[in-house]
């Protein structure tokens, strides 16, 4: 089936069309600055060059009219008309309570998605605008939501609790939802693939590290904890974010800087993290090479980065009572030896040794890790529109079944 998958952020559109059957990406293409006076459209068929173009886009659904046109404008050999896309699968940031797994989408799941728009207000609402105009441009095929929430259900209470009173929780369903699941997902079952391993009895941690990052406990094969929370503002330093720190820190600033509560959430959000820290960048490349180069702040960035990431991995040691595995993916994660490395500096007393060769070049078995190192260490890419794709495909075909068939 060629599934047509859309990533909606606030001023971009990322898509890929997937062969479910053949696990086949073939085509790829990015709609970025929607709104602004020039947007900018790039997209690349499978063995083809890719074409660029520059236009105003104005809102979302004028990107999706544009990315329709462009599709089946180009020269290729994978498509030829819409009516060959059989589903279109939506990434979903925030599912809330409500989503434990993928879902056909109906007005009841848009108007979900809407009630969400309170505890993700910069992600869900692009994501609910670009359903409603992919449903425009492809009305006669199933649309398919895919939440990076939904693989976190499996969190326990005493895990996803967190310590104020009750019945904010019973009331605003204040808790742990954490993100990033379908990426924690898809490595976890490839570690699973590649090592041949069960599932059950099997204690690994995920570590999907990009300019967003995350890290997650997986017991039996299920998510057991995970770094960030709420929102995706908690756990690890990120790109812009800062992750976890003290909330006294707000009422302080507040008081001092004067600052109003959206400089504050700016502040935390967009100014922060590894930019913050090093007053550059929130690129972990130009990091490495200032940092080569004698950048003292640059240099103190990347630490922060890795020793908040140890902390998180020995934390979660502690809950899972030991580790078999621990995988890095994400465009850090697959692509920054170095940082992998100093992640996992100084933990022999656990187990967990990096081989510096492997590290440097990753073997065809993605493992990492030294041959007596008591846990492994592996590099899995992740490919999170696949596992979209393939989710749109399963739910696509039931749908069109009849009790029956």
């Amino acid at each position: 089936m060629k599934i047509l998958v859309i990533n909606c952020g606030s001023s971009s559109i990322k898509y890929q069309l997937i062969d479910s059957q053949e696990k086949e990406t073939l085509c790829k293409g990015l709609v970025e600055r929607i709104g602004a006076v020039t947007s900018i459209i790039k997209q690349e068929f499978k063995g083809e060059k890719a074409v660029k173009k520059s236009m105003a886009i104005d809102n979302h659904a004028v990107a999706l009219k544009v990315i329709m046109e462009l599709l089946i404008e180009a020269d290729n050999d994978y498509l030829h008309s819409l009516d060959e896309i059989e589903a279109v699968g939506h990434r979903v940031v925030h599912g809330g309570e409500t989503f434990k797994d993928s879902v056909l989408i109906d007005e009841d799941v848009e108007e979900a998605i809407e009630h969400a728009f309170d505890i993700a207000p910069l992600h869900n609402p692009p994501n609910l605008q670009g359903i409603r105009a992919a449903k425009k441009h492809l009305p006669n095929v199933p649309h398919v939501a895919v939440f990076d929430t939904a693989f976190h259900h499996s969190i326990p209470q005493h895990a996803y609790l967190y310590g104020i009173p009750n019945r904010l929780y019973r009331r605003y369903k204040i808790r742990r939802y954490g993100f990033h699941g379908t990426s924690h997902y898809y490595v976890s079952r490839q570690y699973f693939k590649l090592s041949g391993k069960p599932k059950e009895g099997s204690k690994i941690i995920t570590c999907h590290l990009g300019n967003g990052g995350s890290i997650t406990a997986i017991k039996d094969g299920d998510s057991y904890d995970t770094s960030m929370g709420f929102t995706p503002l908690e756990g690890l330093v990120m790109g812009t974010r800062s992750g976890d720190i003290d909330p006294s820190i707000l009422f302080y600033l507040i008081e001092k800087e004067e600052l109003s509560l959206a400089n504050v959430h700016a502040l935390l959000n967009k100014h922060s993290g590894l930019l913050g820290l090093s007053g550059y960048a929130a690129d972990m490349r130009d990091l490495l090479e200032e940092a080569d180069n004698g950048d003292r702040r640059c240099k103190e960035a990347i630490d922060v980065f890795c020793y908040k990431a140890k902390k998180y991995i020995g934390s979660y040691i502690a809950s899972l009572n030991g580790v078999d595995a621990i995988i890095f993916t994400g465009g850090i994660g697959e692509n920054a030896p170095k940082i992998r490395e100093q992640i996992l500096s100084e933990m022999e007393g656990l187990g967990i040794k990096v081989d510096g060769d492997r590290n440097k070049n990753l073997p065809e078995n993605k493992i990492i890790s030294t041959e007596d190192s008591n846990t492994d260490i592996y590099v899995i890419p992740t490919n999170e529109e696949l596992v979209i794709a393939i989710d749109a495909a399963k739910i696509a075909i039931a749908s069109k079944q009849t009790p029956w068939a």
